[in-house]
């Protein structure tokens, strides 16, 4: 057997994204690109801003000695000193780069924080939908999910999750702006959840985290504004990269930022340290950790993403289709008119059109979109997503 058991298990089970991205590269072999519309993977579609290309060409010809040596696990000190400015801009404490940690993208970054306060066994409550690659990371550290429903229009249902806290309950984790619906979290909705958390904590004697994962942060719409954790809750972590708002996913560079009043401060960074070299990432790619300083106030032409959703959303809504409208990222999470959501995108995937099943994400009966396509692919699929609905309606 050439891999082991629990993999082979894993790969059964593992991202119908990746399956239907691959499925939708052999569609285009058959049938031409242009006539092949692929939803399927959150890969941002816009180049990067003008101004990284700049910054890149600056420091590939930079010619200083240790440009690309080993430097401490937790990132150039001047970049992190840079992350941490950056974020006194938004929030009321006050960070150093000592509560920095820059990581190999946010999936670096979760792993990381997982292996730094998971015991094995230990729990950590997700509400759903959510990104199911979560499963994964907490399987790599001893951990397991436990998954929390959410109110009908993907807000957070705060008397299921108080409902799932427990004895064995290490963290909660949150996505917002949440992949797969877009839904992006409310000051109210925040402020309530952290005083679920500090509640239980006096009662209990715990020590329950908050964790947010936040690359889509800056890809909000219609004036939305992402309000901060580290308003309402100590004991927290924000996981962040620069993959979607500098469209940068390949170059694989993030960062981990502890509140600076978080209990053990000094072993948990030492634990978030120590955990991004043992995990084998070492340190965040060395170029990247440089150029990041230069484009914290950059981002791509969010109203580009705008555009596309508004594109999708009146499509879909003139064929019958039913959904919240995404207030970030770029996702949209339709309900099926069927309630076998494998089943409607084997259907709709009849008409070139590839989208992933809700159940993937823990919201069955739904299905993804992943809008970060061009405008033209998104106009050219209506028709498509017009004739499949047209058979339910």
């Amino acid at each position: 057997m050439p891999a082991s058991r629990k993999i082979l298990a894993s790969i059964e089970k593992s991202s119908f994204i990746r399956k239907m991205f691959e499925e939708g590269n052999e569609r285009k072999k058959r049938f031409g690109a242009e006539n092949v519309y692929d939803f399927s993977l959150g890969n941002p579609n816009l180049e990067p801003p003008e101004r990284f290309r700049e910054v890149m060409l600056e420091l590939v010809q930079d010619q200083s000695p240790g440009t690309h040596a080993y430097m401490s696990n937790a990132g150039y000190p001047e970049t992190r000193e840079a992350v941490a400015a950056h974020l006194n801009k938004g929030n009321h404490c006050r960070f150093t780069a000592d509560d920095i940690v820059m990581t190999v993208g946010a999936g670096g970054g979760l792993n990381v924080v997982l292996k730094t306060i998971l015991n094995p066994g230990e729990e950590v409550v997700i509400p759903k939908p959510y990104f199911v690659e979560y499963n994964f990371y907490l399987d790599n550290h001893q951990g397991t999910a436990s998954l929390v429903p959410t109110k009908p229009d993907f807000s957070l249902d705060l008397e299921a999750m108080a409902g799932a806290l427990n004895e064995r309950t290490r963290a909660v984790l949150i996505d917002s702006p949440n992949n797969p619906t877009g839904r992006v979290y409310s000051s109210g909705e925040l402020q309530a959840l952290g005083q679920l958390l500090t509640d239980y904590n006096k009662r209990t004697g715990q020590t329950v985290y908050l964790i947010s994962d936040e690359p889509y942060r800056k890809i909000v719409y219609d004036g939305v504004e992402v309000p901060s954790i580290f308003d309402v809750y100590p004991e927290s972590f924000v996981v962040t990269s620069f993959s979607k708002d500098l469209s940068l996913p390949g170059e694989r560079i993030g960062y981990v930022a502890a509140h600076p009043q978080i209990s053990d401060r000094s072993g948990i960074i030492q634990g978030l340290v120590l955990c991004n070299r043992i995990l084998g990432y070492v340190n965040a790619p060395a170029l990247m950790q440089r150029a990041i300083p230069r484009l914290l106030e950059v981002s791509v032409d969010i109203g580009a993403y705008q555009r596309k959703r508004d594109l999708l959303c009146k499509g879909l809504s003139e064929a019958g289709y039913e959904f919240t409208k995404p207030e970030g990222a770029f996702y949209l999470f339709p309900r099926c008119p069927i309630e076998d959501d494998v089943a409607f995108i084997g259907e709709l995937r009849e008409e070139n059109i590839l989208t992933v099943p809700g159940s993937g994400f823990g919201g069955p009966g739904h299905f993804r979109i992943a809008y970060c396509v061009s405008d033209a692919t998104i106009e050219r699929s209506i028709p498509g997503f017009a004739r499949v609905m047209k058979k339910y309606r």
